[in-house]
């Protein structure tokens, strides 16, 4: 390595949280009731889906990918941050910076993924009804999944490889829960504009690119819905959308506030907020809402407990 007048960076430090060292047992039990909420209500999602027949549609079956993204997103950050409040900072190589760094981005990108195809499913079902099982058929939908899984795995693969070719040097501490590219960003030193186009512009195909399927999709709905004539008619329909709807835009807010803007100025605290709120309590939140809002899950979970006291 090339000797230069600035030391080389070669491990991280993780001290988000630590400046008051008396919240530290509170948010780490914040955290932890979280986190065990997060893979419960995803985990009984998924077994949810497999057990009742009616919820085998294409809907529940990206909803179910979906549930399983969540526990992956969820169980690269959280961890994490419940080891820095405990040991008041953590160490990280640069491999497994690089290695969360890669992980989060591929089931984050996964994520906005399966929510454009479940929002491309919603159009489907209300604009083409007739069309809607030859459309939507077993085959189609495994090439829509299997192609999200690539899609992400290479958008991880260039926005790490790009990130982590960068010169980091002199400060290593993060202020952040995880290994994220806005802290990174901050500590890079020399000339870093390539790698910082690469990893926009491959940002652009993954959080815009979704969210034009997304507004697209709900634009031909909302006009097909406003052709219903019966006020109840429209009420039903639009319920059939609304839980994937409340789902994205909080989803997607946070995410455009993160990513798609400008960072110069911006305080590590807000940033530290939104973070905890995409990572941690939006993937505890998916099946509440998918739950709460949707007939036919909670007429599955009255069958299952009906079940459950009978026997």
């Amino acid at each position: 390595m090339a000797e230069t007048n600035f030391t080389l960076v070669t491990e991280f430090l993780l001290v988000a949280f630590t400046e008051h060292p008396e919240q530290a047992l509170p948010l780490f039990l914040f955290f932890l009731s979280i986190y065990l909420l997060t893979l419960l209500g995803n985990l009984g999602m998924i077994v949810l889906i497999r057990m009742d027949r009616r919820l085998h549609t294409p809907m529940y079956f990206l909803l179910s990918h979906l549930s399983f993204m969540d526990i992956c997103y969820s169980s690269v950050t959280v961890p994490q941050t419940m080891a820095v409040l405990l040991e008041h900072g953590v160490a990280l190589s640069y491999a497994r910076c690089a290695a969360q760094f890669f992980l989060f981005t591929f089931f984050g990108s996964i994520d906005c993924y399966l929510l454009a195809l479940m929002a491309y499913d919603r159009y489907v079902a209300v604009c083409q009804p007739l069309l809607y099982v030859t459309i939507m058929t077993q085959k189609t939908l495994l090439v829509f999944v299997a192609g999200a899984y690539v899609a992400g795995l290479c958008s991880a693969l260039v926005r790490t490889v790009s990130a982590f070719t960068l010169s980091f040097c002199g400060h290593n501490e993060i202020d952040f829960i995880f290994c994220d590219l806005p802290p990174l960003l901050k500590l890079t030193c020399g000339d870093s504009s390539t790698q910082e186009l690469v990893i926009i512009v491959f940002a652009i195909f993954v959080i815009p690119a979704a969210m034009v399927v997304i507004l697209v999709s709900y634009l031909f709905i909302i006009v097909a819905i406003l052709r219903i004539p019966s006020a109840g008619g429209r009420a039903k329909t639009f319920s059939t959308c609304a839980s994937h709807l409340t789902a994205v835009s909080l989803f997607f807010g946070t995410l455009i506030f993160m990513y798609l803007r400008n960072n110069s100025g911006q305080s590590s605290e807000k940033d530290r907020v939104v973070s905890v709120f995409y990572t941690t309590v939006i993937p505890m939140l998916n099946p509440l809402i998918y739950s709460l809002r949707n007939k036919e899950v909670k007429e599955a979970v009255g069958k299952i407990l009906s079940r459950v006291k009978l026997s």
